[in-house]
């Protein structure tokens, strides 16, 4: 069965701060010109009293007159303690852990009126989690017959006074929200393929950016092998929004034209956790620059360690 992807939105922090700011401020390990050079200008906090969830509330309102029908909600989250709407310090004054079970996917379907959806949570996929719900939807809408139209989430939002930084990558708390189904809209999921290394579940920074290039490079030649294609079957890659440099060496690596790696929210919307891919491909589809058949490729890697791509052709 053909499983189409669309209404891609997001929502950020509301707090905007410079490089130059954050550094000042403590919330990063590199220095103004390590993330400038990287590509980074600012990036986006939450207020005091934001949730996690309150950033998925807005993203979803976005697109709430297309949520009928919604069979399936797949909520994920990075840090698993954002996923919660009750706070730590209730569990603490308490003692009871339901409070650390007032789940955020719950809190969406009853808002949003989905009185018809079963809720998934993912939480071990770190960045790439986004990518892992297109797969988990897709794999719910073949095999349910009464499952035609799911929503797919992400949202966190770091706690207050954490570093702003991963692995020489400038943060943002943010959510993303688009429509996994069957009606030919959008984007045609045509190959998914992921990958985990939990042996490195707990490299550092550097050990982590050792392991990029391999991975990705692994990560992608297979997703393009089980799409019957070639890199230069690709009319664009839509990657998550880290270090600038790293992408220039990856698509060297991989003999695709670092023109055609769409990433321009970078500078002023930086690393959005699992969300990056929606957000840059939301801009992508506003410049009205893709013809219907032509094929892009999301790629995420995040901690755990995990890779995941994702190709997709244009809908005609």
């Amino acid at each position: 069965m053909d499983v189409f992807i669309d209404n891609f939105t997001y929502a950020l922090g509301e707090d905007t701060e410079s490089v130059e700011a954050a550094v000042a401020a403590q919330r990063t390990i590199s220095d103004t010109s390590s993330l400038t050079d990287a590509g980074f200008s600012q990036h986006h906090m939450s207020k005091k009293g934001t949730s996690s969830y309150d950033l998925a509330n807005r993203a979803v309102e976005q697109i709430q007159n297309d949520l009928t029908d919604i069979g399936a909600i797949v909520y994920s989250t990075c840090i698993p303690i954002n996923g919660n709407i009750g706070v730590e310090e209730k569990f603490q004054q308490t003692r009871d852990v339901k409070h650390l079970m007032d789940f955020p996917g719950s809190h969406l379907q009853a808002d949003f009126g989905m009185e018809n959806a079963t809720v998934f949570g993912l939480n071990q996929q770190a960045c790439t989690s986004m990518l892992g719900a297109l797969k988990l939807a897709s794999m719910l809408i073949s095999s349910e017959p009464e499952i035609r139209k799911v929503l797919c989430v992400t949202a966190d939002r770091f706690p207050e006074n954490a570093l702003y930084e991963q692995a020489y990558n400038l943060i943002s708390d943010g959510a993303a929200a688009c429509i996994v189904s069957n009606r030919p809209s959008g984007f045609k999921l045509i190959a998914w393929h992921g990958v985990t290394n939990g042996a490195l579940a707990f490299a550092s920074d550097d050990e982590t950016v050792g392991t990029f290039f391999n991975y990705s490079f692994a990560a992608i030649n297979k997703v393009l092998e089980k799409a019957h294609m070639s890199v230069s079957d690709l009319s664009w890659i839509v990657p998550q929004n880290t270090n600038r440099k790293a992408w220039q060496i990856l698509a060297n690596l991989l003999r695709f034209d670092f023109a055609k790696v769409y990433l321009p929210t970078l500078p002023q919307v930086g690393h959005v956790i699992s969300g990056d891919n929606i957000i840059n491909l939301k801009h992508l589809e506003a410049e009205k620059i893709l013809q219907p058949g032509e094929r892009v490729l999301l790629f995420m890697a995040g901690y755990g360690l995990n890779w995941q791509c994702v190709v997709l052709e244009k809908a005609k």
